[in-house]
Protein backbone atom coordinates (compact mmCIF):
# COMPACT_ATOMS: atom_id res chain seq x y z
CA UNK A 1 0.00 0.00 0.00
CA UNK A 2 0.89 3.68 -0.42
CA UNK A 3 2.49 5.14 2.31
CA UNK A 4 1.02 8.34 4.33
CA UNK A 5 4.46 10.05 3.66
CA UNK A 6 3.61 10.10 -0.16
CA UNK A 7 0.07 10.30 0.01
CA UNK A 8 0.41 13.64 2.45
CA UNK A 9 3.69 14.96 0.59
CA UNK A 10 2.59 14.42 -2.75
CA UNK A 11 -1.37 14.33 -2.71
CA UNK A 12 -2.06 15.95 -5.78
CA UNK A 13 0.69 13.85 -8.07
CA UNK A 14 -0.71 11.14 -6.48
CA UNK A 15 -4.37 11.67 -7.68
CA UNK A 16 -3.44 12.20 -11.11
CA UNK A 17 -1.43 9.19 -11.32
CA UNK A 18 -4.00 7.31 -9.57
CA UNK A 19 -6.15 8.51 -12.47
CA UNK A 20 -4.02 6.57 -15.13
CA UNK A 21 -5.22 3.34 -13.60
CA UNK A 22 -8.70 4.77 -13.56
CA UNK A 23 -9.05 4.94 -10.23
CA UNK A 24 -10.87 8.95 -8.43
CA UNK A 25 -8.78 9.11 -5.53
CA UNK A 26 -9.90 12.62 -4.60
CA UNK A 27 -12.38 11.73 -2.28
CA UNK A 28 -10.83 8.28 -0.51
CA UNK A 29 -7.47 10.40 -0.50
CA UNK A 30 -9.06 13.70 1.37
CA UNK A 31 -11.03 10.63 3.81
CA UNK A 32 -6.77 9.53 4.26
CA UNK A 33 -5.69 13.05 5.15
CA UNK A 34 -9.12 13.82 7.28
CA UNK A 35 -8.28 10.76 9.29
CA UNK A 36 -4.07 11.18 9.53
CA UNK A 37 -5.02 14.67 11.27
CA UNK A 38 -7.60 13.73 13.93
CA UNK A 39 -5.24 10.35 14.69
CA UNK A 40 -2.30 12.70 14.96
CA UNK A 41 -4.20 15.18 16.69
CA UNK A 42 -5.07 12.63 19.44
CA UNK A 43 -1.60 11.57 19.97
CA UNK A 44 -0.51 15.21 20.58
CA UNK A 45 -3.58 15.12 22.59
CA UNK A 46 -2.48 11.83 24.24
CA UNK A 47 0.67 12.54 24.90
CA UNK A 48 0.13 15.83 26.46
CA UNK A 49 -1.92 13.95 29.26
CA UNK A 50 0.16 11.50 29.94
CA UNK A 51 3.13 14.09 30.65
CA UNK A 52 0.49 15.58 32.66
CA UNK A 53 -0.48 12.32 34.72
CA UNK A 54 3.31 11.26 34.92
CA UNK A 55 4.37 14.55 36.63
CA UNK A 56 0.83 14.78 38.71
CA UNK A 57 1.68 11.07 39.99
CA UNK A 58 5.38 12.09 41.14
CA UNK A 59 3.93 14.48 43.10
CA UNK A 60 1.72 12.83 44.96
CA UNK A 61 4.27 11.23 47.16
CA UNK A 62 6.37 14.90 47.65
CA UNK A 63 2.78 16.88 48.77
CA UNK A 64 2.34 13.73 50.92
CA UNK A 65 5.80 13.83 52.39
CA UNK A 66 5.06 17.91 53.04
CA UNK A 67 1.76 17.16 54.96
CA UNK A 68 0.09 18.50 52.16
CA UNK A 69 -2.61 16.12 52.22
CA UNK A 70 -5.28 18.16 50.35
CA UNK A 71 -3.33 19.21 47.80
CA UNK A 72 -2.47 15.70 47.21
CA UNK A 73 -6.36 14.65 47.15
CA UNK A 74 -6.83 16.67 44.67
CA UNK A 75 -3.62 15.42 42.35
CA UNK A 76 -5.27 11.54 43.22
CA UNK A 77 -7.95 12.69 41.62
CA UNK A 78 -6.87 14.36 38.66
CA UNK A 79 -4.82 11.53 37.62
CA UNK A 80 -7.93 9.18 37.96
CA UNK A 81 -9.81 11.61 35.75
CA UNK A 82 -6.93 11.20 32.92
CA UNK A 83 -6.45 8.22 32.95
CA UNK A 84 -9.91 7.73 32.36
CA UNK A 85 -9.55 10.33 29.58
CA UNK A 86 -6.50 8.48 28.14
CA UNK A 87 -8.35 5.18 27.73
CA UNK A 88 -11.08 7.02 25.50
CA UNK A 89 -8.11 8.83 24.03
CA UNK A 90 -6.38 5.52 23.32
CA UNK A 91 -9.72 3.80 21.90
CA UNK A 92 -9.96 6.92 19.72
CA UNK A 93 -6.75 6.57 18.19
CA UNK A 94 -7.05 2.71 17.66
CA UNK A 95 -10.41 3.29 16.27
CA UNK A 96 -8.74 5.86 13.72
CA UNK A 97 -5.69 3.98 12.90
CA UNK A 98 -8.14 0.70 12.23
CA UNK A 99 -10.07 2.72 9.51
CA UNK A 100 -6.89 4.46 8.24
CA UNK A 101 -5.52 1.09 7.18
CA UNK A 102 -8.92 0.23 6.23
CA UNK A 103 -8.93 3.25 3.46
CA UNK A 104 -5.26 2.78 2.82
CA UNK A 105 -5.75 -0.87 0.96
CA UNK A 106 -8.47 0.13 -1.27
CA UNK A 107 -5.76 2.86 -2.71
CA UNK A 108 -3.94 0.98 -5.51
CA UNK A 109 -0.37 1.59 -6.63
CA UNK A 110 0.62 4.18 -8.24
CA UNK A 111 1.70 3.42 -11.70
CA UNK A 112 5.07 4.53 -13.21
CA UNK A 113 5.02 7.26 -15.22
CA UNK A 114 6.15 4.85 -18.75
CA UNK A 115 2.65 3.19 -17.95
CA UNK A 116 0.54 4.33 -21.40
CA UNK A 117 -2.69 6.16 -21.23
CA UNK A 118 -5.83 3.43 -21.78
CA UNK A 119 -8.98 1.24 -21.07
CA UNK A 120 -7.77 -2.44 -22.01
CA UNK A 121 -5.61 -4.78 -23.33
CA UNK A 122 -6.28 -2.96 -26.74
CA UNK A 123 -4.47 -0.22 -25.71
CA UNK A 124 -1.24 -1.94 -24.32
CA UNK A 125 2.44 -0.58 -25.82
CA UNK A 126 4.65 -3.66 -28.29
CA UNK A 127 7.76 -3.02 -26.97
CA UNK A 128 9.62 -5.80 -28.67
CA UNK A 129 8.58 -8.73 -30.79
CA UNK A 130 10.96 -12.10 -31.59
CA UNK A 131 11.03 -15.29 -32.82
CA UNK A 132 9.14 -16.82 -36.45
CA UNK A 133 5.45 -17.56 -37.18
CA UNK A 134 5.37 -21.09 -38.56
CA UNK A 135 3.53 -21.52 -41.44
CA UNK A 136 1.10 -24.48 -40.98
CA UNK A 137 -1.66 -25.78 -43.33
CA UNK A 138 -5.58 -24.78 -43.18
CA UNK A 139 -6.26 -28.00 -41.58
CA UNK A 140 -3.93 -27.23 -38.30
CA UNK A 141 -5.73 -28.20 -35.39
CA UNK A 142 -6.06 -26.62 -32.22
CA UNK A 143 -5.27 -27.89 -29.02
CA UNK A 144 -7.96 -29.74 -27.74
CA UNK A 145 -8.33 -31.49 -30.70
CA UNK A 146 -4.47 -32.33 -30.86
CA UNK A 147 -4.54 -33.27 -27.30
CA UNK A 148 -7.82 -35.70 -27.86
CA UNK A 149 -5.82 -37.25 -31.03
CA UNK A 150 -2.57 -38.21 -29.30
CA UNK A 151 -4.53 -38.48 -25.78
CA UNK A 152 -2.41 -36.61 -23.63
CA UNK A 153 -5.07 -34.34 -22.59
CA UNK A 154 -8.08 -35.34 -21.10
CA UNK A 155 -10.75 -32.17 -20.17
CA UNK A 156 -13.62 -34.62 -20.12
CA UNK A 157 -11.77 -36.92 -17.22
CA UNK A 158 -10.84 -33.62 -15.19
CA UNK A 159 -14.31 -32.38 -15.74
CA UNK A 160 -15.87 -35.81 -13.81
CA UNK A 161 -13.17 -35.36 -11.44
CA UNK A 162 -13.81 -32.27 -10.34
CA UNK A 163 -15.00 -29.90 -13.00
CA UNK A 164 -14.33 -27.56 -16.04
CA UNK A 165 -10.93 -26.42 -16.02
CA UNK A 166 -8.98 -28.68 -14.12
CA UNK A 167 -7.96 -31.19 -16.81
CA UNK A 168 -5.99 -34.73 -16.57
CA UNK A 169 -2.34 -34.86 -18.32
CA UNK A 170 -1.59 -37.99 -19.36
CA UNK A 171 1.33 -39.93 -20.61
CA UNK A 172 3.63 -37.61 -23.19
CA UNK A 173 1.13 -34.72 -22.22
CA UNK A 174 2.21 -35.67 -18.56
CA UNK A 175 5.79 -36.06 -19.25
CA UNK A 176 5.89 -32.51 -21.25
CA UNK A 177 4.62 -31.11 -18.21
CA UNK A 178 7.29 -32.47 -15.75
CA UNK A 179 9.73 -31.24 -18.42
CA UNK A 180 8.76 -28.17 -18.89
CA UNK A 181 9.07 -27.61 -14.82
CA UNK A 182 12.32 -28.99 -14.81
CA UNK A 183 13.59 -26.76 -17.81
CA UNK A 184 12.50 -23.28 -16.25
CA UNK A 185 13.54 -24.34 -12.93
CA UNK A 186 16.68 -25.31 -14.40
CA UNK A 187 17.51 -21.77 -16.07
CA UNK A 188 16.53 -20.46 -13.18
CA UNK A 189 19.05 -21.88 -10.77
CA UNK A 190 21.48 -20.83 -13.85
CA UNK A 191 20.67 -17.56 -13.70
CA UNK A 192 20.82 -17.04 -10.01
CA UNK A 193 18.32 -18.04 -8.61
CA UNK A 194 17.45 -19.93 -5.37
CA UNK A 195 14.97 -22.64 -6.04
CA UNK A 196 12.24 -22.84 -2.57
CA UNK A 197 9.37 -25.21 -2.71
CA UNK A 198 6.63 -23.07 -0.86
CA UNK A 199 3.38 -24.27 0.61
CA UNK A 200 0.25 -23.94 -1.55
CA UNK A 201 -1.97 -22.59 0.98
CA UNK A 202 -1.66 -18.88 2.65
CA UNK A 203 -3.29 -17.32 5.88
CA UNK A 204 -4.54 -14.00 5.72
CA UNK A 205 -1.62 -12.57 6.61
CA UNK A 206 0.22 -13.87 4.02
CA UNK A 207 -2.69 -12.86 1.69
CA UNK A 208 -2.67 -9.11 2.60
CA UNK A 209 1.38 -9.06 2.32
CA UNK A 210 1.38 -9.49 -1.16
CA UNK A 211 -1.87 -7.27 -2.05
CA UNK A 212 -4.39 -10.41 -2.54
CA UNK A 213 -6.69 -9.63 -0.02
CA UNK A 214 -8.71 -8.29 0.68
CA UNK A 215 -9.87 -10.52 -2.64
CA UNK A 216 -12.00 -7.71 -4.50
CA UNK A 217 -12.69 -9.83 -7.50
CA UNK A 218 -13.44 -13.19 -5.77
CA UNK A 219 -10.25 -15.12 -7.62
CA UNK A 220 -9.30 -16.90 -4.34
CA UNK A 221 -10.28 -20.21 -2.87
CA UNK A 222 -11.19 -20.19 0.51
CA UNK A 223 -10.63 -22.93 3.01
CA UNK A 224 -13.76 -21.53 5.40
CA UNK A 225 -12.90 -24.28 8.04
CA UNK A 226 -9.06 -23.13 8.65
CA UNK A 227 -9.44 -19.87 7.35
CA UNK A 228 -6.51 -20.39 4.52
CA UNK A 229 -6.29 -19.65 0.74
CA UNK A 230 -5.02 -21.58 -2.04
CA UNK A 231 -2.17 -19.73 -4.01
CA UNK A 232 -2.60 -18.18 -7.18
CA UNK A 233 0.71 -17.84 -7.59
CA UNK A 234 4.26 -18.90 -5.88
CA UNK A 235 4.21 -15.30 -5.47
CA UNK A 236 2.60 -15.25 -2.50
CA UNK A 237 4.46 -17.49 -0.18
CA UNK A 238 7.77 -16.93 -1.64
CA UNK A 239 7.61 -13.00 -1.11
CA UNK A 240 5.81 -13.47 2.13
CA UNK A 241 9.07 -15.03 3.03
CA UNK A 242 10.65 -11.74 3.36
CA UNK A 243 6.81 -10.79 5.70
CA UNK A 244 8.46 -8.55 9.04
CA UNK A 245 12.26 -9.07 7.77
CA UNK A 246 15.06 -6.62 8.16
CA UNK A 247 17.91 -7.63 5.72
CA UNK A 248 21.04 -5.96 5.12
CA UNK A 249 21.63 -3.74 2.36
CA UNK A 250 24.31 -6.96 1.23
CA UNK A 251 21.68 -9.57 1.06
CA UNK A 252 20.23 -8.02 -1.94
CA UNK A 253 18.96 -8.14 -4.62
CA UNK A 254 17.39 -11.52 -3.23
CA UNK A 255 16.52 -13.43 -6.15
CA UNK A 256 14.23 -16.68 -5.58
CA UNK A 257 12.18 -18.79 -7.56
CA UNK A 258 9.29 -22.00 -7.63
CA UNK A 259 7.55 -23.99 -8.96
CA UNK A 260 3.73 -24.72 -7.69
CA UNK A 261 0.51 -25.47 -8.99
CA UNK A 262 -1.51 -22.36 -9.08
CA UNK A 263 -5.38 -22.04 -8.38
CA UNK A 264 -7.61 -19.55 -9.63
CA UNK A 265 -11.28 -19.16 -9.58
CA UNK A 266 -11.57 -17.56 -12.75
CA UNK A 267 -14.84 -16.01 -11.79
CA UNK A 268 -17.07 -15.01 -14.89
CA UNK A 269 -14.29 -16.53 -17.41
CA UNK A 270 -16.28 -18.55 -20.46
CA UNK A 271 -16.37 -18.30 -24.09
CA UNK A 272 -13.83 -19.50 -26.95
CA UNK A 273 -10.99 -17.49 -25.67
CA UNK A 274 -11.34 -20.03 -22.58
CA UNK A 275 -11.58 -23.02 -24.36
CA UNK A 276 -8.83 -25.75 -23.82
CA UNK A 277 -5.51 -25.10 -21.85
CA UNK A 278 -6.13 -21.00 -22.66
CA UNK A 279 -8.07 -19.98 -19.07
CA UNK A 280 -7.48 -22.80 -16.06
CA UNK A 281 -8.79 -23.09 -12.49
CA UNK A 282 -5.62 -25.47 -11.99
CA UNK A 283 -2.62 -24.62 -13.76
CA UNK A 284 1.55 -25.18 -12.72
CA UNK A 285 3.87 -22.55 -13.45
CA UNK A 286 7.49 -21.41 -12.44
CA UNK A 287 7.77 -17.57 -10.56
CA UNK A 288 10.98 -15.75 -10.17
CA UNK A 289 10.21 -13.63 -7.16
CA UNK A 290 13.10 -10.43 -6.28
CA UNK A 291 13.68 -8.04 -3.10
CA UNK A 292 15.80 -5.19 -3.83
CA UNK A 293 16.70 -1.76 -3.01
CA UNK A 294 14.75 1.21 -4.64
CA UNK A 295 17.49 2.40 -6.61
CA UNK A 296 17.97 -0.81 -8.40
CA UNK A 297 14.50 -2.44 -9.14
CA UNK A 298 14.18 -1.01 -12.44
CA UNK A 299 17.37 -2.68 -13.51
CA UNK A 300 16.35 -5.78 -11.85
CA UNK A 301 13.05 -5.66 -13.90
CA UNK A 302 14.58 -4.92 -17.34
CA UNK A 303 16.84 -7.98 -16.39
CA UNK A 304 13.64 -10.39 -15.62
CA UNK A 305 12.22 -9.21 -18.77
CA UNK A 306 15.58 -10.29 -20.59
CA UNK A 307 15.37 -13.44 -18.80
CA UNK A 308 11.74 -14.52 -19.63
CA UNK A 309 12.57 -13.36 -23.34
CA UNK A 310 15.61 -15.78 -23.34
CA UNK A 311 13.11 -18.77 -22.26
CA UNK A 312 10.59 -18.36 -25.01
CA UNK A 313 13.48 -18.19 -27.25
CA UNK A 314 15.12 -21.41 -26.35
CA UNK A 315 11.39 -23.13 -26.99
CA UNK A 316 11.42 -21.62 -30.62
CA UNK A 317 8.08 -19.86 -29.76
CA UNK A 318 7.27 -16.49 -31.29
CA UNK A 319 6.52 -13.85 -29.05
CA UNK A 320 6.12 -10.01 -27.77
CA UNK A 321 6.18 -8.00 -25.08
CA UNK A 322 3.66 -5.62 -24.22
CA UNK A 323 3.89 -2.25 -21.98
CA UNK A 324 0.82 -2.40 -19.97
CA UNK A 325 -1.44 0.62 -20.19
CA UNK A 326 -3.24 2.43 -17.31
CA UNK A 327 -6.65 0.43 -17.61
CA UNK A 328 -4.88 -3.23 -17.65
CA UNK A 329 -2.25 -2.95 -15.22
CA UNK A 330 -2.96 -4.69 -11.60
CA UNK A 331 -4.14 -3.11 -8.57
CA UNK A 332 -0.74 -3.65 -7.31
CA UNK A 333 1.90 -3.23 -9.65
CA UNK A 334 3.69 0.03 -10.79
CA UNK A 335 4.98 -1.19 -14.02
CA UNK A 336 4.45 -4.95 -15.66
CA UNK A 337 5.03 -5.99 -19.20
CA UNK A 338 3.73 -8.77 -20.57
CA UNK A 339 4.76 -11.82 -22.94
CA UNK A 340 2.68 -13.35 -25.19
CA UNK A 341 3.42 -16.47 -27.54
CA UNK A 342 1.67 -16.66 -31.03
CA UNK A 343 -0.57 -19.92 -31.59
CA UNK A 344 -0.72 -20.50 -35.43
CA UNK A 345 -4.20 -22.56 -35.15
CA UNK A 346 -6.03 -20.60 -32.76
CA UNK A 347 -4.44 -17.37 -34.93
CA UNK A 348 -3.71 -15.30 -31.84
CA UNK A 349 -1.51 -14.05 -29.44
CA UNK A 350 -1.71 -15.57 -25.56
CA UNK A 351 -0.50 -14.57 -22.64
CA UNK A 352 2.37 -16.31 -20.87
CA UNK A 353 4.14 -14.36 -18.13
CA UNK A 354 3.50 -11.08 -16.39
CA UNK A 355 7.04 -9.80 -15.13
CA UNK A 356 6.14 -6.56 -12.69
CA UNK A 357 7.84 -3.99 -10.37
CA UNK A 358 5.41 -3.16 -7.08
CA UNK A 359 8.36 -0.67 -5.95
CA UNK A 360 7.37 -0.31 -2.10
CA UNK A 361 3.59 -1.12 -2.38
CA UNK A 362 3.85 -4.84 -1.47
CA UNK A 363 7.13 -4.08 0.74
CA UNK A 364 5.14 -1.88 3.14
CA UNK A 365 2.30 -4.04 3.77
CA UNK A 366 4.88 -6.99 4.35
CA UNK A 367 7.13 -4.60 6.29
CA UNK A 368 9.84 -6.05 4.71
CA UNK A 369 12.36 -3.78 4.49
CA UNK A 370 16.55 -3.62 4.25
CA UNK A 371 19.36 -1.30 6.94
CA UNK A 372 20.84 0.87 4.60
CA UNK A 373 24.90 1.58 4.76
CA UNK A 374 23.90 4.39 7.87
CA UNK A 375 22.03 1.81 9.71
CA UNK A 376 18.42 3.61 8.75
CA UNK A 377 15.53 0.93 8.18
CA UNK A 378 13.79 1.73 4.51
CA UNK A 379 11.26 -0.20 2.72
CA UNK A 380 12.35 -2.43 -0.23
CA UNK A 381 11.26 -2.61 -3.99
CA UNK A 382 9.48 -6.30 -4.83
CA UNK A 383 9.33 -7.94 -7.91
CA UNK A 384 7.93 -11.31 -9.54
CA UNK A 385 7.80 -12.60 -12.84
CA UNK A 386 5.80 -15.44 -14.44
CA UNK A 387 8.84 -18.04 -16.07
CA UNK A 388 6.49 -19.58 -17.05
CA UNK A 389 3.15 -20.55 -16.50
CA UNK A 390 2.83 -23.85 -18.51
CA UNK A 391 -0.76 -24.62 -19.86
CA UNK A 392 -0.60 -21.39 -22.71
CA UNK A 393 2.78 -22.33 -23.53
CA UNK A 394 2.09 -25.79 -23.72
CA UNK A 395 -1.37 -24.90 -26.40
CA UNK A 396 1.33 -23.04 -28.62
CA UNK A 397 3.98 -25.67 -28.13
CA UNK A 398 1.17 -28.46 -29.49
CA UNK A 399 -0.11 -26.16 -31.71
CA UNK A 400 2.85 -23.76 -33.45
CA UNK A 401 5.05 -27.64 -33.75
CA UNK A 402 2.46 -30.35 -35.62
CA UNK A 403 3.75 -32.06 -38.15
CA UNK A 404 2.70 -34.82 -40.31
CA UNK A 405 4.81 -37.07 -38.19
CA UNK A 406 3.65 -35.68 -34.57
CA UNK A 407 4.48 -33.12 -32.42
CA UNK A 408 7.82 -31.72 -32.80
CA UNK A 409 9.34 -31.02 -29.64
CA UNK A 410 11.89 -28.02 -29.27
CA UNK A 411 15.84 -29.40 -29.32
CA UNK A 412 16.23 -27.46 -25.63
CA UNK A 413 13.25 -29.60 -23.88
CA UNK A 414 14.25 -33.23 -25.65
CA UNK A 415 16.71 -33.75 -22.94
CA UNK A 416 13.89 -33.13 -20.44
CA UNK A 417 11.13 -34.85 -22.44
CA UNK A 418 13.45 -37.96 -23.85
CA UNK A 419 11.63 -37.74 -26.52
CA UNK A 420 11.17 -35.59 -29.91
CA UNK A 421 7.65 -36.32 -30.89
CA UNK A 422 4.53 -36.70 -29.54
CA UNK A 423 3.12 -39.22 -32.17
Amino acid sequence: MLTLKVITENTDDVIRRLAKKHFDGKEIIGKVLDLDKKRRNTQATLDASLAELNSLSKSIGSLMKDGNNEEAEKAKAKTAELKENNKKYENDLRDAEAELQNLLVLIPNLPAEIVPEGNGADDNLTVKTGGVIPELPADALPHWDLAKRYDIIDFELGVKITGAGFPVYKGKGARLQRALISFFLDNAREAGYLEVQPPYVVNQASGYGTGQLPDKEGQMYHCNEDDLYLIPTAEVPVTNIYRDVIMNESDLPVKNCAYSACFRREAGSYGKDVRGLNRLHQFDKVEIVRIDKPEHSYESLQEMVDYVQSLVDKLELPWRILRLCGGDISFTSALTYDFEVFSVAQKRWLEVSSVSNFESYQANRLKCRYKSADKKAQLCHTLNGSALALPRIVAALLENNQTPKGIRIPKALVPYTGFEYID
